[in-house]
């Protein structure tokens, strides 16, 4: 999983874009589930606080997928005033975590898990293919790139983020920077496209602090065994290690969209 883009971007390229910073490079920000305090604080900060302050609550199911989100209630609901949440509302609506729907308003998005199975294979089939070419080709891992990762890897477990769903961008950086050691752009290209199909039921994976722990173990394990050579053993703990994230976001997925159901309509608290 990955220090690099913010769960709103969408580029194709491999290459880091501006406003997105290349997983190769220390992680300086620390995302935090814990919103800023709505009370004295300055512009910036109360778009912050109304983006997570909402995400969290769209993440929790705390609206039911016929719940209109206007301005009016969410800023009432949230301490702000509507123009954060306005802004709040087209940035989630980037992370697919919203949508606009015919009438102009904006609705909770419901996950898609239908395909996410299949996604999530041909996640797999890319990232392992970015391993065992190596095997075929001769040509070994860029090794520079993949020590720069572990570099980054071990401040994180020196130091690690909340849990909070924006940790699905250093988890994308990770497997993308992975991919790119590997030498092969268009597998990297094509590793990108998928995670922003399935970026908006993955962010349920990092809502916990043993998800956060436990991720950032297990890149630096598979790092370290691609950098010491043994990729027979890279692919079989990526191919876990993948296979584990999907199914705690099954699970945590289907939990919100249960709650949403459920609610039917009724005003959060």
């Amino acid at each position: 999983m990955t220090p690099t883009q913010p769960p709103t971007a969408r580029p194709s390229s491999a290459q880091p874009t501006a406003g997105r910073p290349s997983s190769a490079q220390a992680p300086a920000e620390r995302f935090s589930a814990r919103p800023p305090s709505a009370r004295g604080a300055t512009t910036g900060n109360l778009r912050e606080h109304a983006y997570v302050g909402l995400r969290q609550r769209l993440m929790a199911g705390e609206f039911s997928f016929r719940d209109r989100l206007t301005e009016e209630r969410l800023a009432a609901l949230l301490g702000v005033s509507r123009t954060p949440v306005r802004e709040a509302l087209t940035r989630l609506a980037g992370d697919g975590l919203v949508e606009k729907r015919p009438d102009g308003g904006y609705y909770p998005a419901e996950p898609d898990l239908d395909g996410l199975r299949d996604l999530y294979e041909i996640r797999v089939v890319l990232e392992l293919h970015s391993l065992e070419r190596a095997l075929e080709s001769g040509v070994p891992h860029d090794a520079a790139l993949l020590e720069q990762l572990r570099e980054n890897w071990e401040a994180l477990r020196v130091a690690p983020p909340d849990p909070d769903p924006s940790f699905v961008a250093l988890d994308e950086g990770f497997h993308l920077t992975l991919c790119r050691a590997s030498g092969n752009v268009e597998l990297a290209n094509m590793l990108d496209a998928i995670n922003a199909r399935i970026r908006p039921v993955r962010m349920h994976d990092f809502l916990t602090e043993d998800r956060i722990h436990m991720t950032i173990e297990q890149h630096l394990d598979i790092v370290e065994t691609v950098l010491g050579g043994d990729l027979p053993e890279a692919v079989r703990k990526l191919r876990n290690h993948v296979g584990e994230s999907m199914e705690v976001v099954e699970k945590r997925a289907a939990r919100a969209i249960t709650q949403m159901a459920l609610r039917r309509g009724r005003s959060p608290r």
